[in-house]
């Protein structure tokens, strides 16, 4: 009995050992098997995301989905070359797939910016490419300056849903037939310099402007400076189009309260690539936040922003608008009714460069006391701002530059940032960086200057054809003569409707509230 016993417990150890020995050879195998597996089908390119394989459309980044797929030719697979025009093949950008950028008709809502500018392609492009990324099709640029040169304006016209207006004498004998001039609400801005100059201008071109959008098909105009973008929160997609679908039908206008950028170093040379923290709008916060840290968040300005504070607004196109000024629409026959966003917002980069102190100054001719720049600037700090960058020195200037507009006590900005004052906005600069290492500007850049070569010896060739002929008729450019008949005779169409003469007085640029208002709303409120 016991030899029996002992032969029955080495059989049942052996079988134990082997049956373990082979749990461990498969534990072993398998896993490896399953890596060899999965690198052999990505290195085949036979594995598909599943989220784009099943997502019901295949929209892989707001306002590009109905954009053309590349076609990828059988050979280029295996390639390693790089794109010539400098397309990156980094993962910082997915999305990118062509330049252009071109939306089909059929995208709606059709949204519409217009602004008045004189800067430079460093900050447009950058500019109009996010704006297209977010959802907006066409562009209206009036431009002046540096952004009116030949260099700048023909890669601007290049981009597919922008049209570039100069400022020429035709442009400024059509305005000086508008009807603004003999209305009361634009009144109190004529005939005066510098921010009062720019302000009624502003207000013509966005008279022009809602014309050539209605033409264009658009259902919202945007009036939208070139140091502003658009922050589309509250919406899924990141998406502007998205944002202005959602909007109630009955509603006339919407209101974006504007966020202020708040820079932390003195050296920023690419203010939407470089600035992520942002001071948040008097709208956006609650009123014993807002006043509770107001003069911390002043810093010894005169007001909580350093400039205005009442946003922007984007209008629907329909019959009788009319601008209210660079930041208000409204309309002739009607007051509008208007929406406030509660988190999207306008973000403004304001003084984000040193030399955004002496560009300024040098905009204006004011005398640098503090009577006469009342008479140009709207805003108080704008008025301190220009004096300390026509009296003093470089050094001094600096150093004003720095304790009154960088924000380098990083522990206030830990502080307002956890009080909700300040907020750290990411997505535009992901965007723009995106685009940049994506090849986008460098490409739009390419192929203006490929279009402007071959326009250039089209030219030459017709201009020998037709040296041996003799002309009896002036030279009149087709460009020339679409631009100014085309626009004439919209605009006369517009510009001669009559309608009452009571209309609300045009919404200048406003400072935030102040501390004045916080005593006087406290007091209304212990009377009642």
């Amino acid at each position: 009995m016991a030899g029996h016993h002992s032969s029955s417990s080495s059989s049942a150890s052996s079988s134990f050992q082997t049956f373990a020995s082979r749990l461990l050879l498969l534990l072993t195998v398998l896993p490896l098997t399953l890596a060899v597996f999965a690198f052999v089908l990505q290195w085949r390119g036979g594995l598909n995301d599943p989220v784009t394989r099943w997502s019901p459309n295949h929209h892989e980044f707001p306002g590009m989905g109905s954009l053309p797929r590349p076609v990828v030719h059988a050979s280029s697979r295996s390639s390693d070359c790089v794109d010539p025009l400098g397309q990156s093949r980094s993962p910082s950008f997915p999305y990118y797939r062509d330049w252009k950028f071109d939306y089909v008709s059929d995208l709606r809502p059709q949204i519409c910016i217009q602004t008045s500018t004189s800067a430079g392609l460093e900050q447009t492009l950058p500019w109009i490419f996010y704006h297209k990324v977010i959802g907006v099709s066409n562009f209206l640029l009036f431009v002046e300056g540096q952004a009116a040169s030949p260099n700048v304006t023909k890669v601007l016209e290049t981009i597919p849903g922008v049209k570039v207006i100069h400022r020429t004498r035709e442009l400024e004998e059509q305005q000086a037939k508008s009807r603004i001039w003999n209305e009361t609400w634009l009144s109190s801005f004529f005939y005066k310099p510098c921010n009062y100059e720019l302000f009624v201008k502003q207000s013509l071109n966005m008279e022009m402007a809602i014309v050539m959008a209605r033409e264009a098909g658009m259902d919202w105009i945007i009036h939208l400076d070139t140091d502003e973008l658009i922050y589309p929160a509250g919406t899924r997609e990141y998406s502007l189009r998205q944002l202005l679908s959602d909007v109630p039908g009955d509603a006339d206008m919407v209101i974006f309260p504007n966020y202020e950028s708040s820079v932390e170093r003195d050296d920023i040379k690419e203010p939407f690539s470089e600035v992520s923290m942002f001071k948040k709008n008097y709208d956006h916060l609650p009123k014993d936040v807002y006043f509770g840290n107001y003069r911390e968040a002043t810093r010894g300005n005169p007001n909580y922003y350093l400039t205005y504070g009442n946003g922007k607004s984007a209008a629907r196109i329909q019959d009788h608008l009319r601008p209210n000024g660079a930041h208000r629409w409204h309309n002739y026959m009607k007051t509008p009714n208007e929406i406030k966003l509660e988190e999207a917002a306008i973000l403004h980069y304001t003084y984000p460069k040193f030399s955004d102190l002496t560009s300024r100054r040098d905009r204006c001719g004011c005398k640098p006391t503090k009577e006469d720049v009342k008479r140009c600037f709207m805003l108080e700090f704008d008025r301190v701002a220009f004096i300390i960058a026509s009296t003093a020195t470089q050094d001094e200037m600096l150093s004003w530059y720095r304790e009154r507009i960088v924000w380098t006590d990083k522990a206030l900005n830990l502080k307002l940032l956890r009080k909700g004052i300040l907020t750290r906005i990411y997505a535009p600069m992901i965007i723009i960086q995106g685009l940049r290492e994506s090849g986008v500007f460098s490409s739009v850049i390419a192929s203006a200057v490929k279009v402007t070569l071959s326009k250039d010896q089209f030219l030459l060739s017709v201009e020998s054809s037709n040296s041996s002929r003799e002309t009896t008729y002036g030279a009149i450019t087709s460009r020339k003569i679409g631009k100014t008949f085309d626009s004439q005779a919209t605009a006369r169409k517009f510009l001669e409707f009559r309608a009452n003469t009571s209309h609300p007085l045009a919404v200048a640029p406003l400072s935030p509230p102040g501390l004045d208002d916080f005593s006087f709303e406290t007091q209304m409120f212990s009377k009642s």
